[in-house]
């Protein structure tokens, strides 16, 4: 038994509005540039996402102490390659 594409199957015979349209009209309008944060702002965002980093750090470490052990020993091999 065949089906034949009901409203419901078939493609939608909404207009869709073209999404190059908005940006061309709004191009033509002056924008303001958006207010520059402050340094406070920019720090309290630099020591949340250090945090962050710091936190996946540990938990990588402690998920994965065998890889986390090689990267060390890496790490301080670089280190003594380079010390003068």
């Amino acid at each position: 038994m065949k089906r034949t594409p009901g409203p419901v199957d078939g493609p939608s015979e909404e207009p869709v509005a073209d999404p190059n349209s908005a940006g061309r009209r709004a191009a033509a309008e002056p924008v303001e540039p958006p207010p520059r944060e402050t340094e406070a702002e920019r720090r309290r965002r630099r020591a949340v996402f250090l945090r962050e980093l710091a936190e996946a750090r540990e938990l990588r470490a402690r998920v994965q102490p065998r890889k986390t052990k090689e990267r060390r020993m890496r790490e301080a091999l670089r280190m003594r390659t380079f010390r003068i």
